[in-house]
């Protein structure tokens, strides 16, 4: 089996990884599947920002593990979750890398929705 390749971070393909003290709500079908103050908020070079929420932040009745991985050079090996809300099962639509690359680190325990297949991410700045 081939090694799996590893890149840095860097000028062409830059990562942060900022604490976000904004309230961020994820809803989907009405019902709220996750709300915090302590999510991450991951940039990763063009791509759109994702916040990553803590997993305690995340109503545990609607995660059902899937057997579904990916591979991120910058990241590392992600698994991912169904969501079920409401009789809607949502395949794969949450994910996590349970032991991040050193460059992403802090993400680890935390998961993040693809927003595409969720109803709504609501963000309201405390400040």
């Amino acid at each position: 089996m081939a090694e799996k390749k590893v890149l840095l971070p860097g000028p062409d393909h830059p990562i942060t990884v900022e604490p976000n003290p904004a309230l961020i709500t994820v809803t989907h079908h009405g019902r709220e599947l996750a709300s915090s103050s302590e999510t991450l908020t991951l940039r990763e070079a063009s791509y759109p920002a994702v916040h990553y929420f803590p997993i305690e932040h995340v109503d545990s009745d609607v995660l059902v593990p899937t057997d579904h991985a990916s591979y991120c050079p910058y990241k590392g090996d992600a698994s991912y979750y169904d969501l079920r809300v409401e009789g809607d099962i949502l395949e794969n639509a949450v994910w996590t890398y349970r032991a991040p690359y050193d460059a992403v680190a802090p993400i680890a325990g935390y998961v993040a929705f693809y927003a595409d297949r969720i109803d709504r991410v609501d963000v309201v700045d405390v400040a």
